[in-house]
């Protein structure tokens, strides 16, 4: 299964905010969207990721204000992404080895969407529910 395909279940719906904003007006929409990081894009072009880990780790653990605090100040710039043809196994490594639990995906340099550890777990869940309905299948006939 490739990156393409779990978008085209998902959706390519992406939240993003600017690096001038604050930490807490990040939080505001990655609650009011349920969603555990946010992009943060100016003029279509990807410059950082913010999330729950980063706000937890670099301002409360810093004993900071979210709403002084600026998203530039906190957000990884050091983002690792994936294209749309990549697959599963990739994606894993890539989060396993990179610690991330987000990867937007960049066509062209452009973002057309993110995946979670969360969406590449379901897909795994549904390829194994296909495989084993499979052999099932096989093994009755």
């Amino acid at each position: 299964m490739t990156v393409n395909q779990i978008l085209s279940t998902k959706g390519k719906e992406v939240y993003s905010i600017l690096s001038t904003h604050t930490v807490y007006e990040a939080l505001s929409v990655m609650s009011e969207k349920n969603i555990g990081a946010i992009l943060i894009i100016e003029d279509t072009v990807l410059k950082g990721v913010l999330s729950e880990r980063d706000y937890a780790r670099k301002v409360v653990l810093k004993a900071k204000s979210s709403k002084k605090t600026l998203v530039h100040e906190i957000m990884e710039t050091d983002v690792v992404t994936v294209a749309p043809s990549d697959n599963l196994e990739f994606c894993m490594e890539l989060m396993s080895t990179k610690r991330v639990r987000h990867l937007p995906v960049l066509e062209s340099s452009i973002v057309i969407g993110i995946i979670s550890i969360s969406d590449v777990v379901k897909a795994i869940i549904a390829i194994q529910k296909d495989t084993i309905e499979h052999l099932n299948s096989y093994i009755t006939q």
